[in-house]
This record gives C-alpha cells, structure tokens and sequence, in this order.
C-alpha cells in the first residue's frame, strides 16, 4: 500500500530501524532517534548486485519529492545509468556544475563503458577528455555547445601537429554526444559537422622488412646482438612466432608446454589477446596457440636456466615482476642497424604474412596465425582449425629463416 503523509506522521519511532515502503524500491526508513530517511534500493546496472540511494530526509523532502527523485533514478537505470554512480560523478566534478554538464555526461559515458574496454583504453580515452576537453567546456550544459565552442579545441591539438589525436578527442566528443541524445538530455550532435575541418588521418604503418634478401641480413645481425640473454632472447623468438610485442614482453613459463603430444606450443590466454574486454573475459574465448619450432624450443629451453624460476620469461633488469620494456625490442633492432624507420617489433608480423603469403601459404592459416579477427563465416572457425597446418607453416617458417640467414634464396613454398 502506497504512504501517505497521514501514516507517515502518525508512525512513532521504535527501538529498532522501522521500514515503510512505497512503491517501486521506495522506502522511508524511520531511526530510533526519531530521524526519517528516503531510501531506494535497486539493482545496479551490468552487474545486478543491489545498492540502496539516499534520496533525503522527511519532512524537508516531502512524499511527492521523494518519489520524483526515485522516477528520476529509475530512468537514469533505464538509460544503463547507475544513480548512485552518477551522484558522485557530480559531486566529484563540483556541486556548482549541472548534472547535464559535459563534463558529468561525459564522465557518465566513460563508466558506462568500463566494462566494454580494456583499463589502458579507458584511461586513455578519460585522458584525452581531461587534457582537451573538460577545461574548456565541461562545465557548460551540454545543449548550450555547438561548432564554435568545439572547433578551437580542435584547432590547440592541430596547432600541435598532433592531427591523429584531433581525429580521436573529436570522436570522443561525438560519442558523448550521441550519448547524451541517448539518454534524452541532447538532440543533435555537433561534433558530426566537424570532421571535414580536420586534417587527413595518417594511415600508421608499422615499419617493416619486404624482401627476403634483407630479411636475411636482419637475421644475421639478431645472430651477432651483444645484449643480454633476456633480450636476446626475446629478439630471437620475435621473428619465430611474430606475436603481438605485448604478448611477448608478457609471456609467462606457465604458458608454455613444450612437450605437448602433437608439438610443442605456446597458449595465450584471451585477456592477453586484443580483443574488446568482454571477450576478454568471456570464458568461452579460446585462447591463442602458437605453435613452437624447434628452433623456438631451443631458445627457450636456453633461457629457463635464467627466468623459469620467475613467472615472465623476459622479466625487466629491474623489477622482476614487471616485463621488459616495450621499447626494448625496438632498440634492439636499432642496436643492429634495423631502426624504426627500417623495422619494428611489430613489423615481424607484416613481413611474416607478406612471405608466408609470398611463398603459397594458404591465407586463412595464415590469418588464423596472425590471431586477426575475421569477420562474417570466416570468423566462426574454432581455434583449433588449422592448427596441424599451423604446426607445419611454423616449422618452415623456422627453416626458412634458417636458409635465409646463411645466405641461401629458398623459394619452397607450401
């Protein structure tokens, strides 16, 4: 039965807490020190658990003003908007600031996406809002922002020669935009009439060996690296599996089994994979198997003397649980002769699906090596397809690296 002001006067307080309910998870809590409390319990968003919202004390906050509050908050969770978050993105962002403020639905945003993204991606994302935008127009109502509001703050990040982070902070923007159209507090957005003002974004390409000649005189001089074991190990292996650089700066001996019955491998579990958080953390995500050469194994049978004691195969020199950097491969090939403008840790992975397609390897088992995400019929293979074919590919793979580095021009081809 609905409260009414009559019962709620008329209802003294009690040695213990006395609950009086409304409707809809509205509820006022009545204290044996006589102090009456608005209360709405609900289930906070994604994850379901319950939180209870103070929404005031009674009689400054009357009956009718309670229930506006909770219609309030049960909109905002229908919207995917967890009010009790929200009141302290307010109240973190400044009491005098409206709750349609830029910056608090932008902020509002950037929660509503920490499940979906990686932490390092949120953090760059809130980040790029901070440093360019929320200084110049987070405090003003959203509605009240149009192109002359947003096109200096593009034009400071282009006057920096920074144009590929322009391109970024305006597609942040939008999405707090559209957002906020969304969640019915906007109705158009701005930042869509903009990107033509931008400079063309620059196409990154990861610098890389094409030919196999070069190729060859690359692995001679990772042959001949003076560095430590760690590093030249990793620099070795680099070329072997052309991981992704993170999946090999942060490879643990735990991930490998080198005596496994169809060949040796390496199993890289989905959060160390790039891929968006929820098939990170989605237990049907298969892993990734990199199956290991025997040249690879030789490696890292050679090295465990040195690290297999620690949970990281290439640990940094200075805090074991930590990897080594992620510039240390870069430096290294710099070290040889092979700097960024000429090859990159990243670039073993262009110029191995250059060759490997060079030399008649299927694509797909190709693709499939790569760990690249294919999209339609091509991306529902389970991960154990073509992996005996994979076993084969990397093996040659090994062999012609071999060949190449002693200088002979082995054109075999699957």
């Amino acid at each position: 039965m609905p409260l009414t002001d009559t019962l709620i006067r008329s209802r003294k307080p009690g040695p213990k807490p006395i609950k009086l309910a409304d409707a809809a998870g509205l509820y006022l809590l009545i204290q044996p020190n006589g102090s009456r409390w608005w209360r709405l319990d609900y289930s906070r968003p994604h994850t379901k658990k319950r939180n209870t919202l103070s929404l005031g004390t009674y009689p400054q906050t009357s009956l009718k003003e309670a229930r506006d509050k909770r219609d309030d908050a049960r909109k905002l969770l229908s919207n995917g908007i967890d009010p009790g978050e929200q009141r302290k993105i307010i109240k973190a962002t400044g009491v005098e600031r409206a709750s349609n403020s830029f910056e608090v639905i932008g902020r509002e945003w950037l929660s509503t996406q920490s499940r979906r993204w990686v932490a390092s991606h949120h953090e760059k994302q809130t980040s790029r809002l901070e440093n360019h935008v929320f200084p110049w127009i987070g405090s003003r109502p959203i509605t009240d922002i149009g192109v002359p509001d947003l096109r200096p703050i593009l034009d400071r990040v282009v006057k920096h020669g920074h144009h590929e982070q322009a391109h970024r902070v305006l597609a942040a923007v939008g999405s707090v935009f559209m957002y906020a159209i969304a969640t019915e507090r906007a109705e158009r957005n701005p930042a869509r009439d903009l990107s033509v003002l931008l400079p063309p974004r620059r196409k990154k390409h990861y610098a890389h060996i094409k030919e196999a000649v070069m190729l060859g005189e690359l692995m001679r001089a990772i042959d001949s690296f003076k560095g430590t074991l760690v590093v030249a190990t990793a620099l070795k292996l680099a070329p072997l599996t052309f991981v992704r650089p993170g999946e090999l700066r942060w490879a643990e001996w735990a991930e490998f089994d080198l005596h496994h019955p169809e060949g040796a491998q390496w199993v890289i579990p989905p959060p160390k994979r790039k891929l968006l958080r929820a098939k990170k953390e989605d237990p049907d995500t298969p892993p990734h198997i990199v199956p290991l050469s025997k040249q690879a194994v030789a490696l890292i049978e050679e090295l465990r003397p040195l690290t297999g004691h620690q949970a990281l195969l290439f640990p940094n020199a200075r805090h074991a649980k930590r990897p080594m950097s992620e510039n240390t491969i870069n430096a290294a090939l710099a070290r040889i002769g092979f700097d960024g403008d000429v090859m990159t840790g990243h670039g073993f992975r262009h110029t191995a699906s250059t060759l490997l397609n060079e030399l008649g390897y299927d694509e797909n088992v190709v693709e499939r090596q790569l760990a690249h995400v294919r999209e339609g019929m091509k991306g529902v293979y389970n991960h154990a397809e073509f992996l005996e074919k994979r076993r084969e590919m990397m093996q040659a793979w090994a062999d012609h690296l071999d060949s190449l580095k002693h200088g002979k021009k082995n054109e075999g081809s699957a």
